[in-house]
């Protein structure tokens, strides 16, 4: 397994060098200094000031020293500086971990036992109307925008009937819960509808194999053929859905950190896109390219565990 883990981050270099090459080509090649320096100095600003700007971030230099430089920082975890604050990334990213998590952990976590738990019950009962009751629910939860969930939560939860802050974060132990209570809630509903198809149809399928069958056939109850055996052997299939968005764990939830005012890594993201903060963006791509590449290989890891039949090589 070592050698495997090993040789899938060898493949992975290149991809990750293309994904710096990629998006350090949109952000320098395809603008120009001078256009990055108005857009951050102002329209403005003075020719010595736009011309100082531009020698500060090594931005007159040619464009293969400038890439190599890039490069080395990023082989280095030197993320770089904010253009806006002047702030070094790596305290940005480490500040804005901990609001994330709090929110995308809580939420990943109960979201999957939400959306397993009911695709189960609807194998139990399915074909009948609450099987078909629960799958027109779960459509329009994916139907609905992020936006309306946080706006009607926002509006109903926390105006009228002021159970918890509109928005906002402080770190005050347990008083904490208050401000990323709702946002847990919209991530859960944001995707419970698309998990719960999903492993609907997973199980489904699952159901109609030989050995349910032969467990029928041996007199085990309905709820134990479920919980064990169909669960166990649709683990596979799970974890693929599951492992593949360890990513957003990491990166956080845009939309709801932007709405909610909290300070994680995707209120960040969106911040920067807002002021056009390029090496915060450029950052966070290199970031969220490298955990995804993290979760495939955490993800085969995985499979090893769930089926013994499965080897890595």
């Amino acid at each position: 397994m070592l050698n495997y883990i090993i040789r899938r981050l060898l493949y992975a270099v290149p991809i990750i060098l293309g994904v710096i090459a990629i998006t350090f080509f949109l952000f320098n090649v395809l603008q120009s200094p001078r256009a990055a320096a108005v857009l951050n100095l102002g329209p403005k600003a003075k020719e010595e000031t736009i011309n100082q700007w531009i020698e500060d971030r090594g931005m007159d230099k040619p464009m293969v020293v400038q890439f190599a430089r890039h490069v080395g920082n990023l082989l280095t975890l030197d993320l770089g500086t904010s253009w806006r604050s002047g702030r070094d990334l790596r305290e940005v990213f480490l500040q804005g971990a901990g609001p994330s998590m709090l929110i995308t952990v809580p939420g990943f976590f109960a979201g999957l036992i939400a959306g397993v738990g009911l695709a189960l019950y609807q194998v139990l009962v399915r074909n009948s109307l609450v099987d078909r009751g629960l799958t027109v629910l779960a459509v329009a939860l994916m139907s609905i925008p992020t936006v309306v969930y946080i706006i009607f939560l926002q509006t109903v939860v926390a105006v009228w009937l002021n159970y918890f802050p509109v928005s906002g974060f402080d770190w005050t132990g347990l008083g904490t819960l208050r401000f990323v209570a709702l946002p847990i809630l919209v991530m859960v509903i944001v995707n419970v509808g698309s998990d719960v198809r999903l492993y609907r149809a997973i199980f489904l399928e699952e159901i109609g194999q030989e050995y349910v069958r032969t467990a029928q056939a041996k007199g085990a109850s309905a709820r134990r053929i479920l919980g064990v055996h169909v669960l166990k052997n649709g683990m596979i299939a799970l974890i693929t859905l599951t492992v593949a968005q360890l990513p957003k764990l990491i990166m956080g939830t845009l939309l709801i950190e932007n709405f909610f005012s909290i300070p994680g890594l995707g209120n960040v993201l969106v911040q920067a896109i807002q002021l056009a903060d390029q090496p915060v963006v450029m950052a966070s791509v290199f970031l969220g390219s490298l955990f995804y590449i993290v979760a495939l290989i955490l993800t085969d890891v995985a499979y090893a565990f769930a089926d013994p039949r499965i080897r890595l090589s």
